[in-house]
């Protein structure tokens, strides 16, 4: 990719130019446009690329924060539904735990003491990886219901947060053409930064909070 210029079309400038011309793209074909950032967000996460966070941002950068984080959440939502009845399936009825995944290890014991909240908690919290707790909960035998409810309403505060990061660049991109400290000084840049960090906090506050217990 560096070799190639492809990176180049990441500049600053080209960015702003192109966010102009997506959303013009986007208001001549919004269902399209809106179908294919939910079937890119599904493939995504059903598969466990990488980079996730790319284009849940993008979805802000190009579709606003509201309709970016309702369009975000449905492909995060349809994309997690099909990597965990996959893996459920997968999986089959296992009935030995004692082979369990490191990670459902980790988790067994709060999952099997409180589930719906333990499972609120996992998606709510960036502490694990998404992929992951979606596998592990699938083996752990979630059932359905909490698992597609806890996924829609829980992961919504992370996608809502980090779609409105990405809106918030891409109207500092514009105004400014750059990217550099100044992004620092503007709230609606500071703000969703400063919500990722409280996110990531919560584990540690929830451990002080039992700690006594």
């Amino acid at each position: 990719m560096f070799f190639s210029g492809v990176l180049d079309r990441f500049a600053p400038a080209h960015l702003a130019a192109e966010q102009t011309r997506l959303q013009a793209l986007i208001g001549e074909r919004p269902i399209l446009s809106a179908l294919a950032h939910i079937g890119a967000i599904t493939l995504g996460i059903a598969t466990g690329l990488p980079g996730m966070v790319v284009l849940i941002m993008a979805g802000g950068m190009l579709f606003g924060v509201v309709t970016g984080a309702l369009l975000n959440i449905v492909g995060v939502t349809i994309g997690a539904l099909v990597l965990f009845l996959a893996s459920r399936r997968a999986f089959g009825d296992h009935g030995d735990d004692n082979k369990a995944p490191g990670l459902v290890s980790r988790l067994r014991d709060g999952y099997l003491a409180q589930p719906v909240s333990y499972t609120f908690f996992l998606r709510l919290v960036p502490f694990f990886p998404f992929g992951g707790v979606t596998v592990a909960l699938a083996w752990l035998r979630c059932p359905l219901w909490l698992f597609v409810t806890a996924t829609a309403i829980g992961g919504f505060a992370m996608t809502g947060i980090e779609t409105w990061l990405g809106a918030s660049l891409a109207k500092n991109i514009g105004t400014n053409k750059a990217i550099g400290t100044d992004l620092l000084h503007d709230p609606q840049v500071l703000w969703p930064m400063i919500g990722l960090v409280l996110l990531a906090l919560v584990p540690i506050a929830v451990n002080k909070l039992r700690a006594p217990k």
